[in-house]
């Protein structure tokens, strides 16, 4: 990963032609509904976290299909959340001592970053679970510069393997050791799902919600490289839906979870933002060279943008097969940019009035338009 990624990941960690034709939405939608069919088996599951991002997708997903939840969590992200359901209150950076003696048939682990957490959590649940879920991160592949990652990839790794400040240059090889924690505390039975970037209603990140968002602004929209460029991103509720999937078939082993390699498109996000939501927006495309040599950064000035070519060239044809062997499916693009609008809408106003976490200010977007036209005369 390049340092701007890494620095940005330590700051955020805490239709036909756009709406229809995407193959995003490869798998169909006959097939979408069977795989919210009630489940056969009534799971009692226990997630730790649950309340912030993936965790509500996760929750809903698991409710939807009947199953028992319970919520193991410090009780401080929108504790609002779920009334009805059991929660036990818990900092598991300290102790996970409040689930000693429970059952539970699976845990999903939204939340572990340190190796120490997830041993100590294996520990306590130790005999009481059937099968430990735990979200990782294709961030813990030590390089993103060859394409086709799949989960037999060398994973990154640190000096000190007991630290736990999580940074850019941190976060990927510390979710690598709490993989392999959770798979030495529970051998053949552990579920290690490494998701690309998630995306849709409640990612505080922004790091995909600024399109959507700025192009619903219309006007002229500065975009990076070329309409072509491909990426890859995941809804948030199709993930929620795989992880129930994975504990309901006991599925177990390693899976990236993301978006077909080379599916996808920067152009194809940008006309789907426009469609759905009915703006005039305008796309200028400016040159990767030309914006780096401005100082914008992909991925953090320029969601989503990954350049083709230097250390993070792969990243965006990371091998999903597994997975959609496993049964992960796709919603389409419109339904993904329509979620995140209207999760938008329900954000207070002091949050709408304040610069998105990620992307570019409107003085800077209009500096930068006036510079590149400039360029070109």
């Amino acid at each position: 990963m390049t340092l701007t990624r890494r620095r940005f990941l330590q700051c955020s960690l805490t239709g036909a032609a756009a709406l229809g034709a995407t193959q995003l939405g490869w798998a169909s939608r006959a097939l979408a509904d069977m795989s919210r069919v009630r489940a056969g088996r009534r799971l009692r599951i226990l997630v730790l976290g649950g309340t912030a991002f993936l965790g509500p997708a996760i929750v809903d997903n698991a409710l939807e299909r009947g199953h028992e939840v319970t919520l193991f969590n410090r009780g401080k992200t929108n504790p609002h959340l779920y009334p009805d359901l059991e929660k036990i209150v818990g900092d598991r950076t300290v102790s996970h001592d409040a689930l000693k003696g429970r059952k539970w048939d699976v845990v999903i682990d939204t939340c572990g970053y340190y190796p120490r957490v997830v041993r100590e959590a294996a520990a306590v649940l130790a005999g009481n679970i059937d099968q430990y879920i735990f979200i990782s991160s294709i961030s813990v592949y030590a390089d993103f510069s060859r394409k086709g990652l799949n989960e037999e990839s060398p994973v990154g790794t640190i000096e000190d393997e007991a630290t736990e400040t999580v940074t850019g240059e941190t976060y990927g090889p510390l979710k690598a050791l709490c993989e392999q924690a959770a798979e030495q505390a529970f051998p053949g039975s552990t579920c290690n799902i490494r998701p690309g970037l998630i995306v849709g209603p409640r990612d505080r990140s922004d790091r995909f919600t600024y399109w959507p968002v700025r192009i619903a602004r219309g006007g002229e929209v500065l975009v990076p490289d070329s309409p072509q460029t491909v990426t890859q991103i995941i809804d948030v509720r199709d993930l929620g839906e795989f992880v129930v999937r994975c504990a309901e078939r006991k599925t177990c082993g390693v899976y990236n979870c993301t978006s077909p390699a080379g599916d996808l498109t920067m152009g194809e996000i940008f006309e789907t933002c426009r469609k759905v939501s009915g703006s005039n927006a305008s796309f200028v495309y400016a040159d990767g060279d030309w914006l780096a040599a401005q100082g914008v950064q992909p991925w953090s000035d320029m969601p989503v943008w990954i350049p083709l070519e230097g250390p993070d060239a792969g990243q965006p044809f990371t091998d999903v097969s597994r997975a959609l062997a496993a049964g992960l499916v796709f919603r389409p693009l419109s339904e993904t940019v329509r979620g995140t609008l209207d999760w938008w809408a329900t954000v207070p106003s002091e949050r709408k009035g304040r610069p998105l976490r990620a992307g570019l200010t409107a003085e800077r977007e209009a500096e930068l338009l006036e510079l590149w036209r400039a360029r070109q005369g």
